[in-house]
């Protein structure tokens, strides 16, 4: 029995340590391409609108095949879907570095976008699967602490590789952390989670649910144009459809009778999607902010960023161990009360605001999301039964990256409003500048919504 248990404790171990590591890698990859838009812009001819989309493009498909790819893990296994990932992360990566141009960029992009979703929703969901409850909301603190690591290390090293090797080497320092995730999972691994075996995949839900979410985003990020306006029209007949069929359906891919049925669980995901929103747009607009308006070069922009990042290294195993004692719900709404704070003093920037206020309101954005996040996570994993593990997991990643497209949109749109499909030049700063302003004002009315959203998972 013993030596069971000792075999147990080492599988925790490894499964712990390889999805740590996964989870290193995405925000990693996320936030040191931001820092080089400028310079990829300049490189490849890139209009404003395009170079979002270099964003957008990795966000969109991760949200798309998400929840379709956690059904998928619950039925065929975690362990196979995750591997697959690493695979098409690894070979997606290396093509990114040889993009020849932004339309190849941001295809390499999207299918990096695909490997993330099927690395992301099986990560989290194999953690949950081997740590008892009460050892849980560590052992979640530790993974998102990795990924905060990423988010730390993607600015500065993504600042120090673009200005002196090139933007393209940030996915070349990518593939070794890559290779040795899938010699891990390969040689070290051992067993298989799946709590659907012998299911049907609900291939018509599947489907509509790709088709739905594409148009709603898609359209979304086009809304200025009447072609814009027509797919989100038909995205949102097609999510109504959907729900209908989903209620009906014997082995649906997303149990959506868990938002009617589960408060706790419906309310923690409402308050991740509307948090991402207002927060994603921090790193996207600061990068342009500092090197565009206040002339900073990449390393100088990467070491600014990244104190929002250090700060949620520090705060969120911390709050995850919390939350394992005391209410997930009431620390969560704590850290949203911080974010707001730390974004309500970004809606007063201008060119001449210093980098001692932006550097405070970093802090403080990184304090509140490393209170709001593992207690947020561990309350949505902790409020299911076993068998919804993994499609808990595609959910709640869902609503992250449903937030942070939404918050690409809300930049493309007011974007489209004020600057337009041209290249940034001095000329048209002012406009950038008023973009970034009202950008951030209207994330920190979502993020008092949110508040809301968070405090409201504990009533009755």
């Amino acid at each position: 029995m013993e030596g069971n248990n000792s075999t147990e404790e080492v599988n925790k171990t490894v499964v712990l340590l390889i999805a740590t590591l996964a989870t290193f890698l995405t925000p990693f990859m996320g936030t040191s391409l931001i820092i080089a838009l400028p310079t990829i812009s300049g490189d490849l001819a890139v209009n404003a609108i395009l170079l979002s989309w270099i964003s957008t493009g990795y966000i969109l498909t991760s949200a798309m095949f998400a929840v379709p790819l956690g059904k998928i893990a619950d039925i065929y296994g975690m362990k196979k879907v995750f591997t697959y990932g690493i695979v098409i992360l690894t070979i997606s990566t290396i093509l990114a570095a040889l993009s020849p141009s932004a339309e190849f960029l941001i295809i390499m992009r999207a299918l990096q976008g695909i490997a993330s979703a099927m690395i992301f929703v099986t990560g989290l969901a194999m953690i949950t699967s081997v740590f008892h409850p009460k050892e849980r909301g560590k052992a979640i603190g530790i993974n998102l602490t990795a990924g905060y690591a990423g988010l730390v290390l993607g600015p500065v090293l993504g600042g120090l590789l673009t200005q002196y090797l090139g933007w393209r080497s940030i996915f070349y320092c990518i593939v070794p952390l890559c290779l040795l995730v899938l010699v891990l999972v390969l040689w070290t691994m051992e067993g298989e989670w799946g709590e659907c075996k012998g299911e049907k995949l609900d291939k018509w839900g599947t489907l509509l649910y790709i088709l739905m979410l594409s148009l709603v985003l898609v359209g979304f990020s086009t809304i200025t144009e009447t072609f814009g306006i027509i797919m989100v029209v038909l995205g949102v007949i097609g999510f109504i459809g959907f729900i209908l069929w989903e209620l009906r359906v014997e082995n649906p891919v997303l149990e959506v009778k868990l938002f009617f049925e589960n408060r706790r669980f419906a309310f923690s995901n409402m308050a991740t999607l509307i948090t991402y929103i207002g927060t994603f747009a921090v790193s996207f607009l600061l990068s342009l902010y500092l090197q565009y308006i206040k002339g900073y070069d990449p390393e100088i922009t990467g070491l600014v960023m990244v104190v929002q990042t250090i700060f949620m290294v520090i705060i969120s195993p911390v709050s995850g161990k919390l939350s394992d004692r005391f209410d997930p719900g009431k620390l969560a709404s704590l850290g949203m009360v911080i974010i707001s704070i730390g974004l309500l003093i970004l809606s007063l920037i201008n060119a001449e605001t210093s980098l001692y206020t932006i550097t405070l309101a970093l802090a403080l954005i990184g304090i509140g999301i490393g209170i709001f996040s593992a207690p947020n996570t561990n309350a949505i994993m902790g409020s299911v039964e076993k068998k919804y593990f993994g499609v808990s997991s595609a959910i709640l990643g869902t609503m992250r990256l449903l937030g942070q497209t939404f918050g690409m949109g809300l930049i493309l749109l007011v974007f489209a409003v004020y600057i337009g499909s041209v290249q940034f030049t001095p000329q048209n700063y002012p406009e950038l500048l008023m973009s970034i302003k009202v950008t951030f004002v209207i994330s920190v009315i979502l993020s008092v919504i949110a508040i809301f959203a968070s405090l409201a998972r504990n009533k009755k």
